[in-house]
């Protein structure tokens, strides 16, 4: 892989980090998660393409500023999804409390 295919490389993981970014702001959780399936085969071949590519500074450069532009879009999209995640946690975890107590209480009435 040459430098301008790498970066090519990191602007197709910064596009999808983008349509990430967008599908979790409209709560797009389905298409969240096909794309983060999508961004993770792109770094995959991007980490087994890359390890021997010499970049100049000039590619160098664009390589930190796309890597920090994915970065932020990954803190937005963390921002917008943990506290979704703890509230799907908390109910999962007052289904389970429901599910144990109902569990105890049908033991309690089948031995008497």
């Amino acid at each position: 892989m040459d430098g301008a295919q790498v970066i090519s490389m990191y602007k197709a993981i910064l596009a999808i980090t983008n349509k990430m970014l967008t599908a979790a702001q409209n709560s797009q959780w389905d298409e969240l998660v096909s794309l983060e399936q999508e961004c993770k085969q792109l770094t995959k071949a991007l980490t087994k393409g890359e390890s021997d590519t010499i970049l100049d500074n000039e590619l160098l450069q664009k390589k930190i500023s796309i890597i920090h532009q994915i970065l932020d879009d990954d803190a937005q999209i963390r921002a917008i999804t943990e506290p979704w995640m703890s509230r799907l946690q908390e109910m999962l975890n007052t289904n389970k409390q429901a599910r144990n107590l109902q569990h105890a209480y049908q033991t309690i009435g089948n031995s008497q």
